[in-house]
């Protein structure tokens, strides 16, 4: 059976653990169909490299966000920047796909909360006057992130690594939100996971890996890489009791879809 392209919707690919061997890890993804790849930055001092990458490779896209892990280090000048740099990438016709990574993470208990509230909101605002989707963060702080889309608005986009309840993904979904799903997929004990996937309408569905996190029970334990994204696919295929072409064809179309590319 002929494999279609296949998208990964988040991959670090600009973290150093790739440094020594990108180029090897791209030529395996055109190898594996893995046609396009969203690399989503997560703070200011590291978005050059980001941006770098992106422009060198025309299977990645760029997103520019402060993730919510590394709330101590961002500062309000960041969120300035991030506007100035959308704004001056867009004259460059370098496209930034999506706001991201952003959001919120209430399971790291030292992180601070009210913090991460304001930086989201005020991400969520900039991706709106830039009419851009994001691409969001979440862990264990579901409603208050509703909550929060519900007050902003916005151009929807995806909620990565989605672990929350089938009532949390209605939500998200009926406020215009793709639901990423990886690596976790590939594991049969991961039951709460593959039966959210099994809920969740495939319209409704993205690929992604979190390279190098987040890897595929083939490769438990080592660095994770968005030429493993095939192994998702097929589990949600194999969740969703439908063909690897019917499955890659939907996600990839509900991926472009998601963040305009």
């Amino acid at each position: 059976m002929r494999m279609h392209a296949i998208i990964d919707t988040h991959c670090h690919l600009d973290f150093a653990v790739f440094d020594d061997d990108r180029n090897a890890v791209l030529d395996a993804c055109n190898n594996n169909h893995v046609t396009d790849i969203v690399v989503p930055a997560v703070k200011q001092d590291a978005w050059p490299k980001t941006i770098q990458l992106c422009a060198a490779h025309a299977q990645l896209h760029l997103a520019l966000g402060l993730h919510p892990i590394f709330i101590d280090a961002h500062q309000p000048q960041h969120l300035v920047a991030l506007d100035d740099e959308i704004t001056q990438l867009n004259r460059t016709q370098q496209k930034v796909v999506a706001v991201g990574e952003i959001g919120l993470d209430y399971y790291l208990k030292h992180l601070d909360q009210e913090k991460q509230k304001v930086f989201f909101t005020k991400q969520l605002i900039i991706a709106n006057q830039h009419h851009l989707p994001v691409i969001i963060h979440n862990r264990k702080a579901h409603d208050d992130c509703i909550n929060i889309i519900n007050d902003i608005g916005g151009s929807g986009g995806i909620i990565h690594n989605f672990n929350g309840s089938i009532q949390h993904a209605h939500k998200y979904i009926e406020l215009g939100f793709k639901l990423g799903f990886g690596g976790m997929l590939t594991f049969e004990r991961s039951r709460v996971i593959r039966n959210l996937a099994k809920q969740i309408p495939l319209e409704s569905i993205v690929l992604e890996t979190d390279a190098p996190d987040l890897t595929v029970e083939r490769h438990k334990g080592k660095r994770n890489s968005p030429e493993y994204l095939p192994e998702v696919l097929s589990a949600l295929a194999t969740v969703k009791q439908m063909s690897l072409v019917d499955v890659a064809n939907i996600t990839s179309a509900n991926a472009r879809q998601a963040l305009n590319f």
